[in-house]
């Protein structure tokens, strides 16, 4: 059997913990922050874990990442 393919693009956009869950930038800070509130722009700095939903679509997509 081939090996399976990674997606380029979930490779650069998720990290996976050691224990499995999915880590990834808080959505909403590419641009418009004059309009965010300054609680908003704190709260969305650095890494977040995706819930299980959207991490089970991101594990398929990384299939060695485990």
């Amino acid at each position: 059997m081939p090996k399976m393919k990674t997606k380029s693009s979930a490779k650069k956009r998720f990290k996976m913990t050691g224990t499995g869950k999915v880590l990834a930038q808080a959505a909403g800070k590419r641009h418009g922050m004059i309009k965010r509130s300054a609680k908003f722009v704190r709260n969305a700095r650095g890494t977040m874990t995706l819930n299980d939903s959207d991490a089970k679509i991101v594990k398929k997509y990384m299939p060695y990442a485990r």
